[in-house]
């Protein structure tokens, strides 16, 4: 699973394609939370895990990004 920071469909899917992942493996939010910063992986997680979507052993690569040149990226497993 995929989940980026929730700031723009067309950004995510751009980062998903550049990656060559699956887009079905991209979460977004975005379209009923908008941009809530740095709040939207953790809200995004928490509502794909609640969905079902995501489950105990899935890999998930929770990637955001802040002013400036600040950036932050990990790769777990559930």
């Amino acid at each position: 699973w995929y989940i980026p920071h929730q700031a723009n469909i067309r950004i995510m899917r751009g980062s998903a394609k550049r990656m060559k992942l699956n887009e079905k493996k991209l979460i977004s939010t975005v379209d009923h939370t908008a941009n809530i910063s740095a709040a939207s992986i953790p809200v995004a997680l928490d509502e794909s895990i609640r969905n079902n979507k995501i489950k105990v052993g899935d890999n998930i690569l929770l990637a955001g990004v802040g002013g400036g040149f600040t950036w932050g990226a990990v790769f777990l497993k559930l």
